[in-house]
């Protein structure tokens, strides 16, 4: 008599197999859109984040900055107008620090852009230094920061026997240096001079922000958070790089500038939208447009 033929059930263990692959997927690709994608990590902290963020006080409403930039904004002679002003929220690192100058241990706040790389300088003019950025971009180390406050503290240039005497390191010690420095695009020699490869470099700064401002906290539901170029640890590594061994960070925060972004309608249908600072009443100026010189 013939053997009845029975379905063999696959196993559980075989079951399971692929919602384990699916899984260890999920969290492969996870893991790798944290580790490097900024992003990424933005999407992920604003549905976790999603209903309050510490920012700093407006002094100006949008309405305020629309009747102060009206010639600029409008123009005259034109049939411009106003649409209805989005608010936006740059994000910045406040971080809480002590260093040492003229031998004395001083204490402060810092604070630095997530998006253009830069530290401010004075939160009454929102003056910002210049330089940290390209720093960031080429990762640069304590010896590149030693040749540029080196450069900076005479003028931007100096013969390389300067520069040995100046920074009291052997000459075959500077010269990898340099090297380093100028693959880097950090600096540039022309002969026996070395200077700074930057236009109106702002990099011999003391680690201090000057604050006087307050902080508030805002529900996120009206505005738009502008995703970070840099990150956290890599602003951490420069400003280490950048202030030396004495520099030491107590704590820190992630804060918002608020922003309003004013559209203006063409007569010709087009829109242009520009971002407004709320504490200066500044504009902030896109990527694309060169400094005014």
């Amino acid at each position: 008599m013939a053997k009845k033929e029975t379905s063999k059930k696959p196993s559980s263990s075989f079951i399971r197999l692929p919602i384990v692959l699916m899984i260890l997927a999920l969290g492969g690709g996870g893991w790798w859109l944290w580790e490097h994608s900024n992003e990424g990590k933005d999407l992920i902290n604003q549905y976790i984040e999603n209903s309050e963020i510490s920012t700093l006080e407006s002094k100006y409403t949008p309405q305020q900055i629309m009747e102060i930039r009206r010639p600029e904004l409008l123009g005259t002679g034109t049939k411009r107008t106003y649409q209805e002003p989005a608010f936006k929220y740059y994000p910045y690192l406040l971080l809480d620090v002590k260093y040492t100058e003229d031998k004395k241990t001083r204490e402060g706040v810092l604070l630095w852009s997530f998006t253009d790389g830069e530290m401010v300088l004075n939160t009454q003019t929102w003056e910002k230094t210049h330089g940290f950025k390209d720093c960031l971009e080429c990762k640069a180390n304590r010896q590149d920061f030693k040749i540029l406050q080196a450069l900076a503290s005479q003028g931007g240039a100096l013969t390389l026997e300067d520069l040995q005497k100046r920074m009291n390191v052997e000459r075959d010690i500077l010269e990898p240096w340099v090297e380093e420095s100028k693959q880097k695009h950090l600096v540039v020699q022309k002969g026996n001079l070395i200077q700074l490869h930057f236009e109106n470099p702002k990099l011999l700064v003391a680690p201090q922000t000057q604050f006087n401002h307050h902080l508030v906290s805002k529900p996120l539901q009206n505005g738009q958070r502008v995703s970070k170029v840099y990150s956290r640890n890599q602003i951490i590594e420069i400003a280490k790089a950048a202030f030396g061994s004495d520099f030491k960070i107590r704590s820190e925060q992630e804060i918002y500038l608020p922003v309003y972004s004013i559209g203006v309608l063409n007569p010709d249908g087009s829109i242009h939208t520009s971002d407004w600072n709320a504490i200066t009443a500044e504009r902030i100026a896109p990527k694309y447009l060169s400094k005014a010189r």
